[in-house]
Parts: structure tokens; sequence; C-alpha cells
């Protein structure tokens, strides 16, 4: 059986716990087995070499070298890793292997909650057959690393910070570190935005991060 690993905690405004069990019910409908825990010690087990995906969902907080160097290790030995909106995109900012590992960090949401679009890169396989839809949430704007392949894209429209506006901004995106695969998608600020698709591009970025088939 697939095992996933999901740990969480951070800033509450997030509601990692919450989160966290949405995504364990993903992943138990595609046959994992998950682990759930609130301590990043756990990367510096010997079971978490056990694991075909690991998630993070721990919004800023802090990260030791040594919890930071395992997961790096964990991932470059072919460990998946996979997460959403704050919990994995803005986890750690004192940590730049952490924001080297996952491709891209969260710098600023210039106009806090609002509607906005989610535009699925044409042609794309990882997203094939989900529609553009629009979001009313927190339109992230990060600083991301151009080694990331990108999957959906949303567009800053009449920004509180104008210099901003028809910015294209990945929301959506993989990529590799060593032998692991990268997850990340922008969307699920609170429980309440984990409806379809949110919930189907997750579902589609676990199975595409796990180790194995």
């Amino acid at each position: 059986m697939k095992k996933a690993l999901i740990l969480f905690g951070g800033w509450e405004g997030h509601e990692p716990k919450e989160t966290a069990y949405i995504a364990k019910e993903i992943l138990e409908k595609e046959d994992f087995s998950v682990v759930i825990d609130t301590n990043l010690d756990f990367l510096l087990k010997e079971e978490a070499k056990s694991f075909n995906l690991i998630i993070i969902n721990y919004t800023m907080s802090s990260i030791t070298p040594e919890q930071s160097a395992a997961l790096a290790e964990l991932v470059k030995s072919g460990v998946g890793l996979a997460g959403w909106h704050g919990g994995l995109g803005d986890a750690f900012r004192n940590d730049s292997l952490y924001q080297y590992i996952v491709g891209g960090q969260f710098v600023n949401h210039p106009d806090n909650v609002c509607d906005y679009m989610v535009n699925i890169v044409p042609n794309d396989e990882l997203l094939e057959g989900i529609e553009d839809f629009s979001m009313h949430s927190e339109q992230y704007y990060c600083h991301v690393d151009p080694a990331i392949t990108v999957h959906a894209v949303t567009v800053y429209k009449n920004s509180q910070d104008p210099w901003v506006n028809n910015t294209v901004m990945p929301v959506v995106w993989t990529k590799r570190f060593g032998k692991g695969k990268v997850f990340y998608s922008s969307l699920g600020h609170i429980a309440s935005d984990f409806s379809e698709p949110v919930r189907e591009i997750l579902r589609r970025g676990f199975l595409w991060a796990k180790k194995g088939n």
C-alpha cells in the first residue's frame, strides 16, 4: 500500500488541522495509508524513508537546519513532496534550502481576499479536462524558481498595488529535486476553499508527486 505522511502546524489562520484532514480524505480514497503528525522531527526518523509522499502544511513557523537537510535528502532519494497555499509555499521563511526544494515562496497577496480567475495552461497533461474557474480567496504573489513547470496561472487585475496589474503568476507548478517530484498549488487558503476543482487539482498533484507507481 502507498504511504503518505502529513505534517501540519504553524499559523492557525490557515486552518492547518482541518485542511490536513481534507488531504487525508483525498489520499485515502486513492488507497494511501496516511500518517498525520505535528512534529517536524518526524523527518529525522528512519521511518520517514518508507513514505511515498510527504505533505507539508506548516504556514510560517520555522524549521531547523537538521530537519531541512533531512527533508532535502528524502526528496532527493525519490520521496514525493506536495502541498498547497501557505502550508507549503509560505512555510519556513528562514530556510533557503526549503524554498529551493519547493520551487517558490509566497511574498504577498496584494488585494488580500478577492475574486480572481485560475487559468489552466493550454494542453496541460496534468490538469487535462479541468476548465478555467474563479476563486474568491487570497490571490498569491510568489517568487518562483525558473526551473518549475507551470500548470495553471492567474492574472492580477484591479490590484491595490497597480504595478503588479497584468502580471501572470503561477498558481500550480511541479518540479524535480534529485529523484523526487514536488507539487504545489497556491489554492486552499482555508478549508472552505477546498471545493472542486481545487480538490481534483490536489488529487492529481499528489498522485503525480508520489514515489513509485
